[in-house]
């Protein structure tokens, strides 16, 4: 849903933030919707299952609902992980609140209220800038696109295994990944 008339990059990241967030796509505002159940339990088990191979080696990090501003948008991406050596860790070694750059990979999980073709549109913006890979899970259809850059996007289903960035020794299938609503 838009909420704002058009306005800059500029303007909108000095407006307070928003439950659930905005993004700042093309001139225009949009909040994304609240989280439901699966889209939150998708969103949490996947970054704690990157994080629990990627974190102690220092490797890369997943973060949950991260502003992400490059290429005149700032998008949510429902998770975002960042190669290691890319984190703007501030000058105390921590994690910073600002982060100016696109992720190594993107994950949406599409909510039954948000238009496919936004979702896409982000996934690409971020391919676009050098990201390496992008999911979008779709809960209901049971089905995972997978988007590398320069390739058609690929849909994996049931027992297929995951595209995953280079970096990250990591094995899923759809199956795995769609057993993570289970508890």
């Amino acid at each position: 849903m838009t909420i704002a008339a058009p306005t800059t990059l500029e303007e909108f990241l000095k407006l307070p933030e928003t439950k659930p967030a905005s993004e700042f796509i093309e001139g225009r505002i949009y909040q994304k919707p609240m989280p439901q159940g699966k889209h939150s339990r998708l969103q949490l088990k996947f970054c704690n299952t990157v994080n629990q191979i990627a974190e102690a080696p220092k490797i890369a990090l997943a973060f949950p609902e991260l502003r992400c501003t490059f290429g005149n948008r700032s998008i949510v991406p429902d998770a975002s992980v960042f190669i290691w050596e890319r984190i703007p860790f501030d000058a105390d070694g921590e994690v910073p609140n600002i982060f100016n750059i696109f992720p190594d990979w993107t994950v949406e999980v599409l909510s039954p209220e948000q238009r496919t073709t936004k979702v896409i549109s982000n996934i690409l913006h971020c391919l676009k800038y050098g990201c390496q890979l992008g999911w979008l899970i779709d809960p209901d259809e049971r089905l995972i696109l997978g988007f590398i850059p320069g390739q058609e996007p690929v849909e994996y289903t049931g027992s297929d295994s995951l595209p995953v960035p280079q970096f990250l020794n990591l094995n899923l299938t759809v199956d795995q990944v769609f057993g993570w609503l289970k508890v």
